[in-house]
């Protein structure tokens, strides 16, 4: 027996589209009939994501996975945005199944700006320290009642135990393409790295895509749908994933960071970033950005172990 949680099948993706958002605005916020409905471009994964007018988005979860999230952004966001010191999103409104659509949705206001990417970014140190800073404030906001780690998010906050199978499995993919010894010995390294068990907010995706910028500087945090309460490393693996070696540092030092939560962090970056790369061999730009953060994750580890 294994109290290592389950993550269950691939979910199994339903499709949306802009004429059943306006039958669902229609026959649930008549005050919004007639605006304009268009897919949001790079909307993401886990939501079908559209405009609705100029100033709102609608986010359909894409499975019923998903759609655990869609009661919890609902509860917690009104709490924690007045808390925090960038924007993030606060639900205008909690849609019900209907038009053929059979998940509870939301509508939110538009937060504008563009993903983060480092080519964007205007100063990397600078980055560093206001994302250290978000991170900071969520942490230090009160985690009683919080969502603890389950099925809403993957069991992120959790032990990364949960995703040793796709690690392995990514691993055994790679064999040949990259030091698979090194990556086994970085990924046992983190398994290894006991939590203290002291709980505290963490967003759950700090990725590029969930970060947004204004002139090159960090303007907004959105997408807290694997948000929850306990283990914080997960929001760690953006030190590797997109920071500089001269902003990881920074970013590390602000938080601050000790030496088991830090082993955690890479090994959140390297799970995800193996997996991506077994996924992708065959798409070579996306094959190209693993290797990228692989790397970074490989030397990094050399100097500090």
């Amino acid at each position: 027996m294994t109290n290592t949680p389950d993550l269950g099948p691939v979910p199994q993706r339903i499709a949306a589209d802009a004429g059943q958002v306006r039958r669902l605005i229609e026959l649930q916020f008549p005050q919004w009939t007639g605006l304009p409905v268009q897919p949001v471009a790079n909307g993401g994964w886990d939501n079908w994501t559209f405009h609705l007018g100029a100033g709102m988005l609608v986010r359909l979860p894409s499975a019923s996975e998903y759609a655990l999230a869609v009661g919890k952004e609902h509860r917690w966001l009104p709490v924690l945005a007045p808390q925090l010191p960038l924007p993030i999103p606060v639900p205008l409104a909690k849609g019900e199944p209907g038009a053929g659509y059979p998940y509870s949705w939301s509508i939110y206001p538009w937060l504008d700006g563009e993903p983060a990417s480092a080519d964007r970014i205007a100063d990397p140190v600078r980055f560093a320290v206001d994302l250290a800073g978000f991170l900071t404030a969520l942490r230090s906001i009160d985690p009683a009642d919080g969502p603890r780690p389950g099925k809403h998010n993957w069991f992120r906050g959790g032990t990364l135990r949960t995703y040793d199978g796709q690690t392995q499995n990514a691993l055994a993919e790679l064999d040949g393409h990259i030091d698979t010894g090194l990556a086994r010995q970085i990924w046992e390294n983190a398994l290894d790295a006991r939590w203290d068990g002291v709980e505290s907010w963490f967003h759950g995706d700090i990725a590029e895509g969930n970060l947004l910028l204004n002139d090159g500087q960090l303007a907004a945090v959105i997408d807290f749908g694997t948000c929850g309460v306990g283990d914080p490393a997960c929001d760690l693996a953006i030190a590797w994933t997109l920071l500089t070696a001269e902003g990881r540092q920074t970013f590390r030092e602000r938080l601050p960071v000790g030496p088991t939560e830090w082993a955690r962090g890479r090994g959140w970056a390297l799970w995800k970033t193996l997996a991506t790369y077994a996924y992708t061999l065959g798409n070579e730009k996306e094959a190209t950005s693993a290797r990228h953060v692989l790397r970074e994750i490989f030397s990094e580890y050399a100097r500090n172990g």
